[in-house]
């Protein structure tokens, strides 16, 4: 046993610092980012993503994202065979666990593979488990680089910088990075297991960066205040589930609680998940994530426009003419911790 001293932050720990800006207007930053990846593939967007959720992980969010240049991790649970031709979008990532079934399609060797064939036109995959830290995750990592060397590989989740670098350097492009942060996961609470956020943003993106790797952000953003934040610490993506959630591109219906209009948002390590995807919770685990009613939000769009322009206003504050420079001018400053609640 060992004990860290060193005092690691979150996003409600911090505020940007302003700075002198000779940026006239918010229209001035440009919010698209020009990716090149280890790799050799190219990407370019606006690097906000939907979370692969169920709630949030759909192909109604994907619609609107990709109009906004922006990416949807799709839940693993939708049929990637749908004949919707939404599925051919680019923009829309298809999203895999370690399950038997998620590996045997995703690494059979058969040329009649139809997964190979679907993946065929993306540019991304990726690889979600809630633990990345075991040695069989980073080998099908390593074995998924080998048969699709011209896919972006999204890899995690991890909090560190050493696991960073082993990802990466198995053949991940960008790193999901988040233990416990997001508004319905417990594992944190369930298991003691995590990190403050921000400071495993900071860590993991130096590490990523030394090596030519990226990271996306994943979790813990309450405001559009924390996405810039995520962003001035170092992330190259921010990834979002609880702050999409409530909205109509959202799954489920609006139902109403105490006479106000809800929608259902759940973790995908919660009860309900487990209860709808594999039979309920396991004997040998505990749910690590909880069920929610969140009051509903309408469409999507004016949530997404919320979120573009506090990352523009944190821009024009610090003086970054667009998105790639605002690490390089992000100071942050302290906030005592009784006041944490007057920034959430």
């Amino acid at each position: 046993m060992r004990i860290e001293t060193e005092e690691k932050l979150d996003y409600s720990d911090v505020l940007i610092r302003p700075k002198r800006s000779t940026l006239t207007s918010r229209k001035n930053v440009s919010l698209k980012r020009d990716f090149v990846f280890r790799h050799g593939q190219e990407w370019t967007g606006v690097p906000v993503v939907a979370a692969n959720m169920d709630s949030t992980g759909t192909v109604e969010m994907g619609r609107v994202f990709s109009k906004n240049d922006m990416v949807t991790c799709l839940s693993k649970h939708i049929d990637m065979f749908d004949t919707d031709s939404d599925l051919e979008d680019p923009n829309m990532v298809p999203s895999y666990g370690m399950s038997v079934d998620d590996r045997n399609a995703l690494l059979s060797g058969s040329a009649e593979n139809m997964t190979r064939a679907f993946l065929e036109n993306k540019a991304f995959i990726c690889l979600d488990v809630a633990n990345g830290y075991m040695q069989g995750f980073v080998d099908y990592v390593r074995d998924v680089r080998q048969l699709y060397p011209d896919k972006i590989i999204i890899a995690g989740n991890v909090v560190t910088a050493e696991m960073t670098e082993a990802l990466i350097l198995a053949g991940a492009d960008i790193v999901k990075v988040g233990i416990g942060p997001g508004s319905v996961c417990t594992t944190r609470k369930v298991a003691g297991v995590g990190y403050p956020q921000l400071s495993a943003v900071i860590e993991c993106a130096d590490a990523a960066h030394g090596i030519g790797g990226h990271i996306m952000a994943d979790g813990g953003c309450t405001c559009p205040g924390d996405v810039a934040k995520a962003f001035g610490a170092g992330a190259d993506f921010v990834m979002l589930g609880g702050m999409l959630a409530g909205h109509d591109e959202c799954e489920g219906d609006v139902v109403e609680v105490d006479g106000i209009a809800h929608k259902r948002f759940y973790g995908m390590s919660s009860t309900t998940a487990m209860d709808r995807h594999s039979g309920g919770v396991a004997v040998h685990r505990a749910a690590e994530g909880k069920t929610v009613d969140v009051p509903y939000r309408g469409a999507v769009q004016d949530t997404i426009q919320e979120i573009l322009g506090g990352l523009r206003s944190a821009c024009t504050y610090v003086g970054a003419e667009n998105l790639k420079a605002l690490p390089k001018c992000t100071t942050f400053v302290r906030c005592r911790r009784q006041l944490n609640n007057i920034f959430q």
